[in-house]
C-alpha cells in the first residue's frame, strides 16, 4: 500500500467516463497504476460509486489508497493496521430518498431512483445487471434518479437548494445529496483526516460533478469522451485552468498522468 500521508502528490480520479470508458473497462491504465503504486503515488478514487463498487474495483487493480464515495458522500479508508475506517460527510440514504419524492411531487414530475429500477432499466440506463446492480442500488449517502427533462432541471435545482438539498449531475444519473456535500469538500475532509491539507492534488474527470473536484486541484485534467470533453467542462479547458487529456477514457487518463504528474519522469521511465 502506498502511503498517502508521506507522498507529495496524489493522483485523485473519477471512475466512471473518466478513469473507465461506458463499459467499464480501465485497462488501458492498467500499466500506469501499478508504476504510481510502485513509486507508492496514491490513487484515490472519487465517485459516484458506491463504497462496494470501489472495493471491487480496489480489489481487480490492487490498490489501497484511500477513496471517496457517492459523490463526496463519504471518505473510507484503511488504518495502519488494515482496519477499514469509514466516515460520512452528509446526510444518509434514509434521510434523502423521502426527500427525493418531496421534490418529485413538487415538480409534478416523476423522479425515478436508481434503487427503483428494474433489472431490464439498470441493463439499458447503466450497463448493470444482477450483483453489479444491486451493489450500485445500495447507497447509504446519496440518491440517484433518472434525469428529468432538461427544461425542468433549473426549478428542481431552486427547489434542491430551498431545502439545503443539492443536485449533481454524472454522465448517466443525477444525484440529490446533502447541499453541503461535493467531491472537492470530501477531498479536504480526507486531507485533513490524514493530516496532509498541503498534499499536491492531480485530479481527472469527465462530467459536471466532477467540477468540484477539479476546481480545488493543483492540476486539473479533463478526461474526454469519444465525442469530445463534456459542454460543461470546456470553459474551464478553454481557459487553461483545466488541461485537456489527449484521448478518451482510460487511455487518455494514463496520458494525462505520464505528461503531467511532476516527476513523472523518475516513476515512469
Amino acid at each position: 500500500m502506498s502511503d498517502p500521508q508521506s507522498c507529495r502528490w496524489w493522483v485523485v480520479t473519477d471512475l466512471d467516463g473518466t478513469l473507465m470508458d461506458n463499459q467499464y473497462d480501465w485497462s488501458p491504465a492498467a500499466a500506469v497504476l501499478r508504476s504510481l503504486q510502485r513509486a507508492g503515488v496514491p490513487v484515490i478514487p472519487c465517485t459516484s460509486k458506491t463504497a462496494e463498487e470501489v472495493e471491487r474495483f480496489r480489489t481487480a487493480a490492487q490498490l489501497r489508497d484511500p477513496y471517496i464515495v457517492e459523490n463526496g458522500g463519504a471518505i473510507h479508508g484503511e488504518t495502519a493496521t488494515g482496519q477499514p475506517w469509514e466516515e460520512a460527510l452528509g446526510p444518509g440514504w434514509s434521510a434523502l430518498k423521502p426527500r427525493l419524492q418531496e421534490l418529485s411531487e413538487q415538480l409534478a414530475e416523476p423522479l425515478q431512483a436508481l434503487d427503483e429500477l428494474t433489472e431490464a432499466e439498470g441493463e439499458r440506463l447503466l450497463g448493470l445487471s444482477g450483483a453489479l446492480l444491486q451493489q450500485a442500488q445500495r447507497r447509504r449517502c446519496s440518491v440517484p434518479f433518472v434525469p428529468p427533462p432538461l427544461a425542468i432541471q433549473p426549478r428542481l435545482d431552486a427547489l434542491a437548494a430551498a431545502q439545503e438539498l443539492a443536485v449533481v449531475r454524472g454522465n448517466r444519473m443525477c444525484h440529490l445529496l446533502g447541499g453541503g456535500v461535493s467531491k472537492g469538500n470530501a477531498l479536504a475532509a480526507l486531507k485533513q483526516r490524514l493530516g496532509k491539507p498541503d498534499v499536491k492534488v492531480l485530479a481527472l474527470g469527465d462530467s459536471p460533478n466532477d467540477l468540484p473536484l477539479l476546481e480545488v486541484a493543483d492540476l486539473a485534467v479533463v478526461v474526454p469522451g469519444v465525442d469530445g470533453p463534456h459542454p460543461q467542462l470546456s470553459a474551464g479547458v478553454q481557459s487553461g485552468r483545466f488541461e485537456l487529456a489527449r484521448a478518451a477514457h482510460a487511455e487518455g487518463w494514463a496520458e494525462a498522468v505520464v505528461r503531467l504528474l511532476p516527476l513523472g519522469g523518475t516513476i515512469f521511465a
